[in-house]
This record gives C-alpha cells, structure tokens and sequence, in this order.
C-alpha cells in the first residue's frame, strides 16, 4: 500500500511527540487522525460515543476484548505489527460469534522510530479494519525513551455484538464433538522465527495473519449450535485444546496425520527440535461441532478463502478428563501438553 502524503513531516519519532504539546497533536492530527479518517476520532474528544441502538440492532450481547502487540521483527512477511492488532483483536471478537464494529489503539513509540515505518503499519490497520467494515474510534499515544521500549508497542481493545442464540465458549465441548480447524498451523510461530535472520533457514514462509470473521459467519450459518470456538494465537493448537478439555471436563483425541502442517514448517521444526502445534497462528481458529453437523460445517468453511485448507483433526471423548491425546502415525499415542517456559519470545 502506497504511504499517503500527511501534513505532519518530521523523519522520526522524537521525545516532543509524546508531551502533550505541540509536537503531540501534530503527530496525532498528521498521522493517527488523518489515515485512520473517521468522525469519531477527528472530533479529538477523549473517548468515542457510540450510538446504543446501532448496537442493539446487532444483537442481544456486547462482545469487549483486548490485546497487546510486542512482535519482534515489527515487519515480517504476511504482515506487519498494526495487522497484527487488527486482525488479531478482530479475531477475538469473531469467535465468539459477535460481529466485529469498533477498535480502540494506543501505541507505545520508542523514541527514534522512523516515521515512513511508523506510518506504513498506521496505513496496514486502516486497510485492515477498512477491510472487516470495523472503525478504529478512539486511542492514545505515549513516547518513550530510546531502550525503554523495541521501536512499538500497539494495544488495540475491540468492541462487537453478539447475535441471539450465539454461544461457543470453551467450556462448551461435549464427548462425540468433531474438531475442526481453518488451515495449516505454526505460520506465523516459524516465519518470525525465520524472520529475525538468526537461524539462516533457506525457506519461505509467510505469516498466515488474516480476519476471520467471514469464514465465522459461514460457519454459524450451516451450524449456529457451534459448542467452542477459539483462535490458536500464543501457544498455538495445543493451547487452545487443553483449555477446552480442561473447561469442558472432557478429553481430546488428535489424528496427528489429519492435522495441516506445511512441509517448510515440519522442517524449520524438525531443525530445531520444536512442536509445530505450540507454534502461534494469527488466522487460525479451533471450532468444536456437534458429530452430525461435522461434514456440513468442514464443506462450508473449506468453501471460504480463509478455510480451503480446512480439515477435521480429532474428536472430543469422555474419559481421561483434561488431557488431550494425539493418535501418531505409527500407532501409538502420546500426550500432547500445553507450553512449559518459552519457545519463542516476542511472536505476537
């Protein structure tokens, strides 16, 4: 996306743009104001005002989420930190069921940070906010010192309305459940990895950093009675997983051969002695079906850009409660557990 010419001209971040004088406005009226360009925030009021009853028109639930973003490298194949923020929050509000509408960004900016950069992510969050029909309405900028921070920081909170009769929650799981997934897992966990250039890996990969909340919609609509739902971000599948068996007081059983996995990325983990189902997606979700419904749900999301790749990769069973199994190509069967310590800093 081409930068588009601001009024705001300055070659970097300085510690000025972050007093709350001069410099401050500048930079949030030449950049912030100006590219995100929605009433709510030109008006610089210290808060959004939503209509309610554009709210209640949506639905009979409010969905309120919020994340922070410290990925290192802040540009990486597939996508950027602002992206990240977007989608990532737009994601979080998606499977629940709710329909995404407003974004709130506060960015932390280390002093020094270049402003072509600076304003290459603000355009990347409006083009993906522009894209989900969601409006980011309201935020807030601090600067800090060069080394009290790694070039940005971005929390986005994000506000969505759930329609009647919605409900995945992961405590929802019930024994004879199929599990689904969206596409290939460990994307985004193996191209920040490769993109920090410290490993000198000779792959290409690329993050799978995308909204969801089309492929949601497609999925409630063959299946509104969807029991759980969640996007495998930090921790990856096998996160996700546990926390279903362990709120749902049921277990988990893997196909491992069913389960999507890129050869580049089984090869960067294979290298480095990781498990690609720790490994974070950013456009992936877990959804948990009633048995009958499966096939129909799996046809529907496969039918969807963002779910061509999708497959069913396990089912939900009664016994062996909290404990998630993985069925192994030669047979056996092991027990797959969530993360214990850090397998890879600074991913989301």
């Amino acid at each position: 996306m081409n930068k588009p010419e601001t009024g705001f001209k300055a070659d970097t971040i300085t510690l000025a743009h972050g007093s709350g004088g001069r410099a401050m406005r500048d930079l949030i009226e030449g950049v912030f104001v100006e590219i995100f360009d929605n009433f709510q925030l030109s008006s610089l009021e210290d808060q959004a005002r939503i209509i309610l009853s554009d709210l209640q028109s949506c639905g009979d639930r409010l969905a309120f989420t919020t994340d922070s973003y410290v990925v290192d490298p802040i540009e990486f194949p597939g996508g950027n930190i602002g992206t990240l923020a977007v989608n990532g929050t737009l994601n979080d509000l998606a499977v629940s069921g709710a329909r995404p509408l407003y974004l709130s960004c506060s960015m932390i900016i280390e002093e020094g940070l270049e402003l072509d950069q600076l304003k290459r992510i603000v355009c990347s969050m409006k083009q993906a906010a522009d894209a989900a029909n969601m409006q980011i309405v309201t935020g807030d900028t601090k600067v800090v010192p060069r080394g009290k921070a790694d070039k940005l920081f971005i929390n986005t909170s994000g506000l969505g309305v759930i329609p009647a009769g919605i409900n995945p929650q992961a405590s929802g799981c019930r024994p004879g459940d199929k599990i689904l997934v969206n596409g290939f897992i460990g994307d985004h966990g193996a191209t920040i990895l490769n993109a920090r250039g410290e490993l000198a890996l000779d792959v290409e990969l690329e993050s799978d950093c995308q909204p969801l909340h089309e492929l949601v919609e497609c999925l409630l609509h063959v299946c509104p009675e969807v029991h759980a739902m969640r996007d495998a971000t930090r921790g990856g599948l096998a996160a996700v997983l546990n926390e279903f068996a362990e709120q749902s007081k049921v277990s988990v059983k893997l196909w491992e051969s069913a389960i999507p996995l890129r050869p580049e990325v089984r090869g960067v983990c294979e290298i480095l002695g990781l498990d690609p189902l720790h490994f974070a997606n950013e456009g992936k979700l877990v959804a948990v079906v009633p048995a009958e419904a499966a096939a129909s749900v799996l046809k529907a999301m496969q039918a969807h850009p963002a779910g061509r790749d999708a497959a069913m990769i396990g089912e939900v069973q009664a016994d062996a409660v909290g404990r998630v199994f993985i069925e192994t190509g030669f047979g056996g069967t092991r027990i797959l557990d969530t993360l214990n310590g850090e397998q890879l800093p600074r991913i989301c």
